[in-house]
């Protein structure tokens, strides 16, 4: 597989395994991480020292010798993994040369019951890294993923290890003292490169479970060298080629989105992206004539500038609420009238049913809030909508509760409003934070969402179109990111994200 490139795993345990020609003193190692990007304690560093992690879930096994060569293998059992881990992510240390001078440098992954090969991962742009992280896994939809990192720290492990809180002190120790013949359990190699740990650091404090996400995004490697590419920018990159290759028309988009981005400063901006997608009956006419499907499209240009996993999570409302899974690269030509398959048009339109989902899937509950949740990252929703709610008290009060966390509402309706966006048009800014107008009209409750009183933040922004086929890509990627930076900037002051978080 590629760099970049995910799978689905469908098994409970896994076996990572980084092999390499020759005979270089390579250590593999794997740190468990929460939502937060962060180890909670020591005992999440599993190393040849330290050679197990969450009660055994994580086991370093150890070296073996195989023809030409040597492997180092990771095992994860991922049902024992603890709720408040998010993910795994696998590393490895080399002593003595660096990651370009190791010759068939490799990882693979392997069904640990069954022992069928699940993917392999060459390296083949190392340099003069010393330590590298090869792969990760991370939940993502209550399953498992696994992903081809691919990141070099020419400073080591140190540089590694304090992208993920861990403080380490690179004096090497004294050589280990071999004694003749010791018995087996008592055999402890002494370290080259012994860690030390601050105070564990973890997700904000928090009565909730942990999202089961989009996994955080890794911070740059702390190293010399202004030429070096940031991780968002190698994954943008390898993103285009991927798309280039699958999906020259969506390759467009999705630049036209980052010209829109580049200008509010948001070019290696990671969020989380969602669609909400009306599903009543009156929207009939809207998906038989592909404007959905197009709008769909355009949306996961966005998501794949945004989210380094480069789904899009969809949602939909009618009577009732569903999750319907992720518009994909693999997927998105034939996504919509694949959803249309599973779920019918319904005759009701519920708000709220699909707020509560998306709240659920990204902070772990739909339970109303009074108090700050702070989070890794953001999650930027596109709702999609042609009529007025049935469930307004309840999706005001989703509305107010999401505003305590880093979630912001982009509303879109189809249809007259006395906020309708004609193409050609100059995208207005807000001339104050929440401004807008009620019309009277079908979608005066959305303009009433727009200016909520009672929100932690204003987390909303709208807007109407009389047919999004006649809007402009350049000018809709305008609209779409009108009011987000300013939400941004006030969310970071009130602390639900990041105050240093691009």
């Amino acid at each position: 597989m590629a760099k970049g490139a995910n799978i689905s795993i469908s098994v409970g345990r896994i076996r990572v395994v980084l092999g390499w020609r020759g005979s270089a003193d390579v250590d593999s190692s794997a740190l468990l991480l929460t939502a937060a990007g962060k180890v909670r304690s020591d005992a999440d560093f599993v190393f040849y020292n330290q050679p197990s992690g969450a009660s055994g879930a994580v086991r370093h096994r150890g070296k073996a010798p195989v023809a030409g060569g040597v492997e180092d293998t990771v095992g994860v059992d991922l049902a024992r993994l603890p709720p408040e881990i998010d993910r795994v992510v696998f590393g490895a240390s080399v002593d003595g040369t660096t990651f370009g001078r190791v010759p068939g440098l490799h990882l693979r992954l392997y069904d640990d019951a069954g022992g069928v090969e699940l993917a392999r991962f060459d390296i083949t742009d190392a340099a003069n890294e010393k330590a590298f992280l090869f792969g990760e896994v991370y939940r993502r939809q209550g399953a498992w993923k696994f992903r081809a990192v691919g990141q070099g720290y020419a400073s080591g492990l140190a540089g590694l290890a304090t992208d993920f809180g861990i403080s380490v002190d690179d004096t090497p120790a004294p050589p280990p003292v071999r004694q003749p013949a010791p018995p087996p359990a008592r055999q402890q190699p002494a370290p080259r490169q012994q860690p030390t740990y601050p105070p564990p650091s973890g997700p904000p404090t928090s009565t909730n479970p942990p999202p089961q996400g989009q996994p955080a995004p890794y911070p740059p490697p702390q190293q010399g060298g202004g030429g070096q590419l940031s991780l968002k920018k190698q994954q943008l990159m390898n993103m285009e080629k991927k798309i280039a290759s699958a999906s020259p028309q969506l390759l467009s988009l999705t630049k036209t989105a980052a010209v829109s981005l580049e200008k509010r400063g948001l070019g290696e901006h990671t969020a989380r992206v969602a669609l909400c997608l009306d599903i009543s009956g009156s929207m009939h006419g809207l998906y038989r004539s592909g404007k959905i499907q197009k709008l769909a499209e355009r949306i996961l240009a966005l998501g794949l500038r945004f989210d380094d996993d480069g789904d899009v999570d969809v949602f939909l409302f009618g009577k009732e609420g569903y999750a319907a899974g992720s518009l994909q690269l693999a997927n998105h030509a034939t996504y919509v009238n694949e959803m249309l398959r599973r779920h019918k048009l319904e005759g009701a339109t519920y708000y709220g049913k699909a707020m509560q989902l998306v709240r659920q899937h990204y902070f772990g509950t739909a339970d109303l809030r009074h108090a700050p949740f702070a989070q890794e990252l953001p999650v930027y929703v596109m709702f999609v909508t042609d009529g007025r709610t049935m469930d307004e008290a309840f999706t005001r009060d989703q509305l107010i509760a999401s505003s305590f966390e880093p979630l912001f509402w982009q509303f879109l309706a189809i249809g007259k409003s006395s906020q309708s966006f004609q193409p050609g048009a100059a995208v207005q800014k807000p001339s104050r934070w929440g401004g807008g107008r009620k019309s009277g009209g079908e979608f005066e409750f959305l303009e009433e969402l727009d200016t909520l009183a009672g929100r932690y933040v204003d987390n909303a922004n709208f807007f109407a179109v009389e047919d999004p086929a006649t809007i402009p890509d350049g000018e809709l990627f305008e609209l779409l990111m009108n009011e987000y930076p300013g939400w941004l900037q006030l969310a970071r002051q009130r602390g639900l994200l990041p105050t240093g978080s691009r």
